[in-house]
């Protein structure tokens, strides 16, 4: 029977003839139709994705191969598709069409993946649990009355259901790797770079990696091989080439492993995930790893800090936004005044119009100093002081989130509450470095839980070996 939750089965299947890529698609497809009530997908594209298999079933008859023949993968809706819409699930971007694709599809494409449609997610991913789209919430599989988290909670939903093999999305302060430990799937975070950012709708610009999800490692090193390197439209993409990656030992030689003491003793953390965590700190123990617990007493500062960070960039790169360039623009408006505020106003849903407000607050005249200029400082001291610790450690490991997956509606009124589900992933985003989730356990109220494990930078191969040992680890 055929595995449509891996890129290697589906490939082997396609080579040997026992399905085309065209089946492969309309079974992907009915999973979307099926799964309709999940709001996933905010666009599908049927008629082309089924022509691109079409396609692809006369090269492989002729004897063509690419990488990721057999792959078809969901779309964040921040990262642009020539010739479709994009929206950043915002009124404020109602009705535009994208005149290129991102340099990450154009690569996709390029080796050889479908492109199944557009993915729900919160408005300019701007959230984390997938309830500011213009669109409505997206539903968590397991239990449709729980969020899938946010910011990519479209795409973590597309591959927990079945709908694609694997899916891009973007991650700013733990926009994959929350979702992914939320709905139970891989969720990889590649340093800053690693990916380029070039048709990726900004938030904040030195934060956003577009990353990806997946059923397994594997396949998210696969897909990460594929869309990484140099890009001469983004100059903050790495120069140079990932090195290969190769998932075959499952037991790699004793590696040096940090915890922080901070997250295994803080308040917010649920007891069943600390437990989960501490027995995994002794099955790696027995597996010939060393694993240490440390003190990092900044732990306290990350949110703080990255949310004034990233408040501040998103105060810049939505100015963009104006009602006057493109996109959502105010009937009534008579005024270029009105134009730009009564636009932006209607336009902007409450959670990008709150982080707006931040921003330019944190950014203005008597205040920069004290919030702007402070949190840039924090930040150089949380890369040097993590830096330090990786310098004596190969990998930190923490849960991916303090608990797991809440009703949709019981965090809405209170964003401080909210922001703090990112307590344990924006550390990475604030360093740089490459992190992923692993799905790592269930809870007693029977949602999954992830294991985030964090490398140096530049560093994704040693980690995705790692990570594949750990899914072994996990599973026994």
């Amino acid at each position: 029977m055929l595995n449509l939750r891996s890129l290697e089965s589906i490939g082997e299947a396609v080579r040997a003839g026992e399905v085309t890529v065209r089946e492969v698609v309309r079974r992907y497809l009915k999973a979307i139709e099926s799964g309709q009530s999940l709001n996933a997908f905010v666009e599908v594209y049927e008629e082309e994705a089924l022509a691109r298999a079409d396609a692809i079933d006369a090269d492989i008859a002729q004897g063509g191969w690419k990488p990721l023949y057999g792959a078809v993968l969901g779309n964040k809706d921040v990262i642009v598709v020539k010739d479709h819409k994009v929206s950043a699930a915002s009124k404020i971007l109602e009705g535009f069409e994208s005149l290129f694709s991102a340099t990450a599809i154009r690569k996709l494409e390029e080796a050889g993946a479908i492109v199944i449609g557009r993915l729900n997610c919160d408005e300019f991913a701007m959230g984390s649990s997938n309830e500011n789209s213009v669109y409505g919430p997206v539903h968590n599989a397991i239990d449709p009355e729980r969020v899938p988290g946010g910011s990519s909670g479209g795409s973590a939903v597309a591959v927990q259901a079945g709908m694609c093999t694997a899916a891009l999305g973007s991650d700013t302060g733990g926009s994959v790797r929350q979702p992914a430990s939320y709905c139970g799937v891989v969720g990889l975070k590649p340093s800053y770079g690693r990916v380029s950012r070039y048709g990726l709708i900004a938030y904040a610009s030195s934060f956003d990696q577009i990353g990806v999800f997946a059923n397994n490692v594997a396949d998210a090193a696969r897909i990460l091989s594929c869309i990484s390197g140099p890009d001469e439209y983004d100059a903050t993409a790495l120069n140079e080439d990932l090195p290969e990656i190769t998932i075959t030992d499952p037991k790699p030689e004793s590696r040096r492993i940090a915890c922080f003491s901070e997250v295994l003793n803080g308040e917010a953390l649920d007891p069943e995930i600390r437990e989960a965590t501490l027995a995994m700190i002794e099955k790696l123990k027995a597996e010939g790893h060393a694993v240490e617990v440390v003190e990092f007493p900044y732990i306290r500062y990350v949110v703080p800090a990255y949310y004034i960070l990233t408040t501040a960039e998103a105060s810049s790169n939505l100015a963009r936004y104006d009602g006057v360039h493109f996109g959502y623009r105010a009937g009534e408006a008579e005024t270029i005044e009105e134009v730009y505020t009564l636009s932006r106003s209607q336009g902007f849903g409450k959670e990008v119009k709150r982080r707006i407000l931040l921003g330019t607050f944190v950014l203005s005249s008597g205040y920069y100093d004290a919030y702007y200029t402070r949190a840039q400082k924090m930040r150089k001291l949380l890369v040097d002081k993590t830096n330090e610790i990786l310098d004596s450690y190969d990998f930190i490991i923490s849960p991916s989130t303090p608990g797991t997956a809440f009703k949709i509606g019981d965090k809405t009124d209170d964003p401080v509450a909210m922001y703090l589900n990112d307590i344990y992933t924006v550390h990475a985003n604030l360093t740089g470095l490459p992190a992923i989730s692993l799905p790592f356990g269930t809870h007693s109220n029977g949602m999954p839980f992830g294991l985030q494990v964090t490398g140096r930078y530049k560093g994704e191969k040693e980690l995705l070996e790692f990570s594949a040992s750990l899914e072994s680890t996990i599973k026994d």
